[in-house]
This record gives C-alpha cells, sequence and structure tokens, in this order.
C-alpha cells in the first residue's frame, strides 16, 4: 500500500454542518476504496489565488491515507461530480 494525500477544497459560503458533511463524504469514498486514513488536517478559510465559481475563498482540508495504486483513480472519479468541492488533488507521498 502506498501513502497518499488529498486535498480537497470546499464552497466557503456553505453551513458548518453542510461543509462538515462534505468532508465526511471525502472519507468515505477513501475508506470505501480500501484505504485507511491516518489524518485529516483542517486549515480553515483561505482566500483562493483566482476565482472559481464566482466565489474568492474556501475551506482547505487535507487528507492523508494509505491505499493500494487504483484507489486515486476511484476517489477523483467520484469527486469531480461532488456538491460543494470547488477543487482536489489526490498525490502520492513518496517515502523520504
Amino acid at each position: 500500500m502506498s501513502k497518499y494525500e488529498l486535498a480537497v477544497v470546499v464552497n466557503a459560503s456553505i453551513e458548518d454542518d453542510a461543509r462538515t458533511a462534505v468532508v465526511d463524504k471525502c472519507k468515505a469514498l477513501v475508506e470505501r476504496f480500501g484505504g485507511n486514513i491516518a489524518e485529516v488536517e483542517e486549515w480553515g478559510k483561505k482566500k483562493l489565488a483566482y476565482e472559481i465559481q464566482k466565489m474568492s475563498e474556501g475551506f482547505y482540508y487535507f487528507i492523508k491515507f494509505e491505499a493500494e495504486p487504483t484507489a486515486p483513480a476511484e476517489i477523483e472519479s467520484r469527486m469531480r461530480i461532488m456538491d460543494n468541492v470547488l477543487r482536489y488533488l489526490c498525490v502520492r507521498q513518496d517515502e523520504a
């Protein structure tokens, strides 16, 4: 199993409980495809470098997990259609 990090930018204009539900969905996706979540970091509300869907701020979350090499493609394909997710990126972490 490889180590990965999933970065998620969530819509800042939704309620706290709705934002928590979006993050819970992301964690459920990781677990659904055989991933073991190690850590979830919340960086809070940050200004975006450029407007996305007429929004200039977003909440940043980083989910660190271990999974099989096929899992990130499956996770990203599901993230693409999630509501209130402005951007996402899943990268493999090198063992240094």
